[in-house]
């Protein structure tokens, strides 16, 4: 079993080069282990590191909305702070001293610079990269936290925003710059969604687009801890991608030691009653399977 979405830093917190000690990872793995799961994944966001500057190419600045723009660059002041070049080698040292982890990292998706994103992560050995929408244009629709993203929502309408999300997840997979996408229906978060027909449209749509790639889908637990209070990918969602052949990850998208491999046993169970036997892990960028649940496997 593996948790393939781990995150060292708190959202609210800036990201700090120091706090990466082999100490603070190994209780990440202890918490894994005692929660049954083998191996898990360190994939901080592309912009908590200062190299984003290059490739996010301040898309907000155009934003016609003021508030919009002035959050989010502040949002990027606030996070780009760490260096991509420290968190790898922090990361493999961890694994040279024999820590159950692989390098990865979350890429968000950054309309029309996925080239030069691909190109900046080239020369790094990760193991797996996450591709994640978490905005749409200037809007942090998942930003919980922020009374202007919220509000957002009442301008834009529900069945917009799911538009414009799933268009944006295709046009993330299209790029094949990742191998799995993370939280693959966190447009969902808040609890709202459009109609049936046009629900099914988009989860139809998401699933298409996942098996076109040849990318992995994500089954996470954060959306057990969100308003919506049901894992990513809904039941309907996670069957369509295993009609599809779609591989998948389990994933806790933990920002701290205590949800590290959080619910796992109820992601094995989502996954299990749509038809998974297997997870798709990933050794420098190389899926393989490996058993859903290996105690069952065993017996």
């Amino acid at each position: 079993m593996i948790d393939y979405h781990v995150h060292l830093w708190p959202h609210e917190r800036r990201a700090d080069d120091g706090e990466l000690r082999l100490e603070r990872l190994g209780a990440y793995c202890e918490m894994a282990k005692s929660r049954g799961v083998r191996e898990i994944a360190l994939t901080e966001h592309l912009f908590r590191f200062t190299q984003v500057q290059g490739v996010a190419k301040r898309f907000w600045a155009e934003e016609k909305n003021e508030r919009l723009r002035e959050e989010m660059a502040a949002y990027f002041d606030h996070h780009a702070t760490a260096d991509l070049d420290t968190y790898v080698e922090d990361v493999l040292e961890a694994k040279r001293a024999g820590l159950p982890v692989i390098l990865g990292l979350e890429v968000d998706y950054y309309r029309g610079s996925m080239d030069d994103v691909a190109a900046l992560l080239s020369g790094y050995p990760f193991d797996v990269l996450l591709g994640s929408v978490h905005w749409l244009g200037t809007w942090m629709f998942d930003n919980l936290g922020s009374e202007v993203a919220m509000r957002e929502w009442d301008s834009v309408g529900t069945d917009a925003a799911w538009r414009d999300y799933t268009e944006a997840l295709e046009e993330l997979a299209g790029t094949r710059t990742c191998d799995v996408l993370a939280h693959p229906d966190v447009i969902k978060l808040t609890g709202r969604r459009p109609d049936a027909a046009l629900l099914n449209e988009c989860n139809a749509r998401i699933a298409e687009a996942a098996k076109r790639s040849g990318m992995a889908a994500e089954i996470s637990s954060a959306g057990l801890r969100k308003p919506v209070d049901e894992p990513y990918p809904s039941d309907d969602l996670l069957g369509m991608f295993f009609a599809a052949g779609v591989p998948v990850t389990t994933a806790s998208d933990a920002h701290g030691v205590p949800n590290v491999a959080d619910r796992h046993d109820e992601l094995v169970a989502h996954a299990r009653r749509a038809g998974y036997r297997e997870l798709r892990a990933f050794t420098s960028r190389r899926g393989r399977s490996v058993p859903l649940d290996p105690e069952a496997a065993d017996r």
